[in-house]
């Protein structure tokens, strides 16, 4: 049986085509940002919060289990 060759698909066809299809699923594009996690300081940055936040959340546990406590499981 001969081999069939495949056209190459221009990338900017192929992402409208993709584009088009999760439209039809119901799906709309949405882009975020976020920090880069790369960038000079941001580890120090995320230290410096969460230490932040440890030091100012004296009543987590409480929370959590009010939160375990009202809230209905649903059923597997």
């Amino acid at each position: 049986m001969p081999r069939r060759i495949k056209r190459s698909v221009p990338p900017a066809k192929r992402m409208a085509s993709y584009r088009q299809r999760m439209r039809l699923a119901g799906l709309r594009p949405v882009q975020i940002w976020v920090p880069d996690a790369r960038a000079p300081g941001f580890a120090e940055k995320c230290r410096r919060q969460a230490l932040a936040i440890a030091a100012s959340d004296l009543a987590g546990d409480d929370i959590m289990r009010f939160v375990a406590d009202v809230y209905e499981w649903p059923e597997p």
